[in-house]
């Protein structure tokens, strides 16, 4: 009996996966989706509404219901919880959870009422900031001023204050709520606090989650005192000691013994954010080997082999959960952008590859778009600024082809582009999410980073990644056996690069950088 839980706690939906490890099997894949489940807490899309655009924040108790619903699903299934050796999982990124008391000082939870009948009385904060809000631009600037700059936030948390971090959501939370603000004895992000519950005791943050607050002295493995001062008073006593990844924090609490049939003694590892444990998740823990996700928003994310921050102040670096670190950058522009020129152009997906592949050549023949139809974030762009250059029927809309082809082109090489500060060479990358069937969008990828792409199919890698990291924790087993038996990518999809492509991309790629540097340039 080799069985493991991972859980993931995202920003619409709450989702179990258990994995066999003797079997080599996934056993269970179930969610309960928050808008649809959950509709008490008026959060259709896992967020309540407000008439401030920038604010997004969340119940943390539909956090707890969900767990609880969950669990309730997986017993009436059939499920025996009791034969589950170890748990681990992942919270959506950045989101903060206050309580009035740790968790230490609250006793076994009963079994006979609910968890969050009980957690209720604990917050001292009733709602919960999370990855979308960007409320705290004052925030983030009074910080980076308190350290000396931006750089200075970088060089010690990995990332400049950012809008996102949850350092900048305390300072705002510190200013605006002080009653409140000295009622909190403990801040938690989205993944302790999910772990807390298991365990029914003040867990830590792991330093992959910690890596995203613009609080974590990332080199030292431990909270930055400048930073912690520059965000709120007292903030180093409302926070535990930060702890590796692969640290085993407790045991299942009696509540989910006594009410889900779970083993006592049950080990709970520290869980981690999304994106660390999609690392863990895609077999994507080494150098070398990167991770692009083409969804709505395009992610690039790698494994580094030393601490290193981007100069640019675009990309970020977490902890990697198997030790080390890793890059991450977000692009908005990336299913949208593509999506847009497919409507524009009345192309399906298959004219879209047959576009790239059949109908253009590498370098689109000097045809180049800037496809910024929505705010991007790498680079930071406040405003859409598409831009078309090219020849005429390119410029004027009347090239079908070739703006399927720039699209992806430009998407590429930004990607590539933006991850250059890493210092890795990118031999091999795993390519996931709703575009990564599309072979002209692979072959694009392939020769732009010269690189062997790989499809990879893995739903739930989040949680995936959960279950192998209790896996790899409680039974000692290695990422490589792990990673082999439950997410290998597709070989037989393969894409390896043309070498014949490197100077087209050169060229096209200086001249991408010198049309970006205008925009950047012209004022708002």
């Amino acid at each position: 009996m080799a069985k493991f839980l991972g859980l993931d706690s995202s920003t619409q939906s709450l989702s179990a996966l258990i994995i066999d490890t003797d079997s080599g099997k996934i056993e269970v894949d179930k969610s309960v989706n928050f808008g649809a489940r959950l509709p008490q807490f008026g959060s259709p899309s896992g967020f309540l509404p407000n008439p401030d655009a920038s604010i997004k924040h969340a119940d943390p108790l539909m956090w707890v219901e969900a767990l609880d619903l969950l669990l309730q699903e997986l017993k009436a299934a059939g499920v025996d919880l009791g034969k589950i050796r170890g748990i681990s999982g992942a919270g959506q990124q950045h989101g903060s959870v206050y309580l009035n008391q740790s968790m230490d000082d609250v006793g076994d939870f009963s079994p006979s009422r609910s968890l969050a009948e009980q957690i209720k009385p604990l917050l001292s904060r009733k709602t919960a900031p999370i990855w979308m809000d960007s409320s705290t631009s004052a925030e983030c600037a009074e910080i980076a001023a308190a350290v000396g700059g931006d750089e200075r936030v970088a060089a010690i948390s990995g990332s400049r204050a950012t809008l996102r971090f949850t350092g900048p959501q305390i300072r705002r939370f510190y200013k605006t709520s002080p009653v409140e603000w000295e009622k909190t004895a403990e801040i938690h992000l989205v993944s302790s606090f999910i772990a807390s519950l298991l365990t029914g005791k003040s867990v830590p943050i792991d330093l992959g989650d910690g890596a995203g607050m613009n609080l974590l002295d990332l080199s030292a493995g431990r909270w930055s005192q400048v930073l912690l001062d520059a965000t709120a008073p007292g903030l180093a006593g409302k926070l535990k000691p930060a702890v590796p990844s692969t640290t085993v924090v407790g045991e299942i609490a009696g509540y989910f013994v006594k009410k889900y049939g779970f083993a006592p003694g049950t080990k709970v590892v520290a869980f981690t954010g999304d994106n660390p444990s999609s690392l863990i998740g895609m077999g994507a823990s080494e150098p070398g080997t990167a991770v692009i996700s083409l969804g709505t928003s395009d992610t690039v994310f790698t494994a580094m082999s030393s601490m290193r921050t981007d100069p640019r102040g675009h990309g970020s670096v977490f902890g990697n959960p198997a030790g080390g670190f890793m890059s991450l950058a977000c692009f908005s522009n990336g299913s949208l952008a593509r999506e847009e020129i497919a409507k524009r152009f009345n192309l399906s997906w298959n004219d879209f590859a047959a576009a790239i592949v059949e109908k253009t050549r590498p370098g689109n023949g000097g045809n180049l778009l800037l496809p910024y139809f929505v705010p991007e974030i790498t680079p930071r762009l406040l405003k859409p600024r598409p831009r078309w250059v090219g020849d005429d029927a390119f410029v004027n809309g009347k090239d079908a082809a070739a703006a399927a082809r720039a699209v992806v082109e430009a998407q590429a090489i930004s990607m590539r582009m933006h991850s250059d500060w890493i210092g890795e060479k990118m031999h091999t990358i795993l390519v996931t999410g709703g575009a990564s069937r599309n072979h002209g969008i692979l072959r694009v990828l392939a020769d732009v980073f010269q690189a062997t792409i790989l499809p990879l199919s893995v739903s739930n890698s989040s949680a995936l990644g959960g279950a192998l990291r209790a896996a790899q924790a409680v039974e000692g087993r290695s990422w490589s056996d792990l990673y082999a038996t439950f997410c290998p990518p597709e070989r037989s999809m393969a894409v390896n690069p043309d070498a014949n492509t490197v100077n087209v991309y050169d060229k096209l790629s200086k001249e991408f950088a010198k049309q970006l540097d205008q925009i950047m340039a012209a004022k708002d």
